[in-house]
């Protein structure tokens, strides 16, 4: 009885802080992903975005250079977790914005949940033990929700990289994004 009860208790808090199962999502490309796995590299960077939000549209650009600039070093992912964005849809997206990085479905937003992302485009950077090291905006190109710059006068997220990839830590505070609520996120 009491090893049923811990056994459970464990299993609970693996759960809980997101390791006792690796997540599987499907990408565009036919094949199946763990978002959190690192592999060689020092992290995993996920953007979640949304074709139907036009502050994405907004950081198309800068997401692809980041994938360019930091590939090499991390793992980068553009998730799409609103639940209507069909495979079709997000190889549409990914084909005009000429995406650099591999594209995950979360229709069922477990992924979203985990990480707690609610905006596009949002950003999290994970570590290879699944810690969340960064979540936040790309840059302050947009300092409200309809407030939006001429250009960046931040590199919040390229900062953040640059602290993980030499061993220091990420600058606080770190700045919520700004833009679209992914869609059945409460």
């Amino acid at each position: 009885m009491f090893f049923s009860r811990s056994l459970k208790f464990i299993l609970a808090l693996l759960l809980f802080t997101g390791i006792a199962s690796a997540l599987e999502l499907p990408a565009t490309d036919g094949k199946t992903y763990d978002p959190a796995a690192a592999g060689d590299k020092k992290a995993v960077v996920l953007f979640f975005v949304s074709p139907f939000c036009s502050t994405t549209k907004s950081f198309m650009k800068e997401i692809n250079q980041i994938t360019a600039d930091y590939s090499d070093r991390v793992v980068v992912y553009l998730v799409h977790s609103d639940p209507e964005i069909t495979n079709e849809v997000a190889m549409e997206h990914a084909i005009l914005s000429e995406v650099k990085a591999t594209v995950l479905l979360d229709k069922e937003q477990a992924l979203a949940k985990q990480v707690q992302a609610r905006i596009t485009p949002e950003v999290v950077v994970l570590s290879p033990k699944t810690e969340t090291l960064y979540k936040g905006r790309i840059n302050d190109l947009y300092l409200g929700p309809t407030k939006r710059q001429r250009a960046p006068t931040t590199k919040d997220l390229r900062d953040a990289l640059d602290a993980v990839l030499g061993s220091k830590p990420v600058p606080a505070p770190q700045e919520p994004a700004q833009g679209c609520k992914i869609g059945g996120i409460k």
